[in-house]
């Protein structure tokens, strides 16, 4: 049930956006522990951002989850920003994460809640 979202300034060709979705999705199922299956990721670029008072490239990800450890966001925050520095070329001082905890009543899947 993970769902990160990323979202940057900076477009991506449509195999480079493949490759950063699929190692975005092993790395939160491992990472979480949770089956890749249950794992969903997204990509929206570009957009139009300003980070810092500028238009340099940047990337804000939210990654949302049943029962998300905050004990594990710090390790998540490294690998993910290195994960899109190094996919897309954004340094890490230009990422934000939004690290979500759901309850499992607010997540819905297949017509019925966790």
């Amino acid at each position: 049930m993970p769902y990160l979202k990323i979202t940057t300034s900076k477009s991506i060709d449509a195999e480079r956006k493949h490759n950063l979705l699929k190692a975005a999705s092993r790395m939160v199922a491992t990472e979480l522990g949770k089956p890749e299956q249950y794992v969903m990721v997204s990509a929206e670029t570009p957009v139009s951002m300003l980070f810092a008072g500028t238009d340099e490239p940047s990337a804000f990800l939210e990654l949302r989850g049943i029962g998300m450890p905050e004990a594990k966001t710090g390790k998540l925050s490294e690998l993910l920003c290195g994960l899109v520095e190094s996919q897309t070329g954004i340094r890490r001082d230009r990422v934000y994460i939004n690290f979500a905890d759901i309850q499992p009543g607010m997540w819905g899947w297949n017509g019925e809640t966790f």
